[in-house]
Order: structure tokens, then sequence, then C-alpha cells
């Protein structure tokens, strides 16, 4: 069993920058694939990141790619989505997910590919 649990989410305003956690607990946290969704108000939960269990290998939404960046420290077992150039678009929950499968690939864009999830944080961006 895997917790995992989100933070760093805010307010700030368009064109800034946060920076959310997502802190995982489980042993087996170096060999997950980890991603971070997103889900506006009376939207779809949708992709944003993803990134395999070595690090070396990332996928990007079309919509936050050249602005956001994941990474993950497998000795600490966290996982970061580091956001800039934060537009009002951007406002949403974001959700920090695991897949116990550590092939890489287009799976993980979609979120059935996910086997935990944290609580999500809220990060709201004002114009």
């Amino acid at each position: 069993q895997v917790q995992l649990v989100e933070s760093g989410g805010g307010l700030v305003q368009a064109g800034g920058s946060l920076r959310l956690s997502c802190a995982a607990s489980g042993r087996t946290f170096s060999t997950y694939t980890m991603g971070w969704f997103r889900q506006a108000p009376g939207k779809e939960r949708e992709f944003v990141a993803a990134i395999s269990w070595t690090g070396s290998s990332t996928y990007y939404a079309d919509s936050v790619k050249g602005r956001f960046t994941i990474s993950r420290d497998n000795a600490k077992k966290m996982a970061y989505l580091q956001m800039n150039s934060l537009r009002p678009e951007d406002t949403a929950v974001y959700y920090c997910a695991a897949d116990r499968d550590p092939r890489f690939g287009v799976e993980a864009r979609t979120s059935r590919a996910y086997d935990y999830w944290g609580q999500g944080t809220q990060v709201t961006v004002s114009s």
C-alpha cells in the first residue's frame, strides 16, 4: 500500500510560480511511475505530467509543456511539479498519482493506469 500526500498549492498571480510536492510512503516507491493530474471545477480530471521510475523519461500535456517540470527523488520518496509562468487556466486541484507498473509508456498519460492517488492540493492563479 502506498499513501501520497500533496503540498505546495496556493494562490498566485498570473506569471508566477509554484512548486508542488508529493510525499509517498511504502518501500517500493522507487519503482513506480509517478504522475500529476488536475481537475478544474466542472471539468474532467486531466493529465499534466508523468515521470518514469528512473526519472529519465517524462511526458507532458501540451498545455503545460515548456512551463512545468516534473521530477522525483527516490531516496526521499518525493515527486515534484515545478510550475512556472502560471496562467488562470491552470487553476485546479492538482493530484499526485503512483502506478505500480514500472514500464513507462503512453498509458502513463491516462488516469486509469494509476493505482494510488493523493487527496489533492488547490492551485489558484489570479489574473
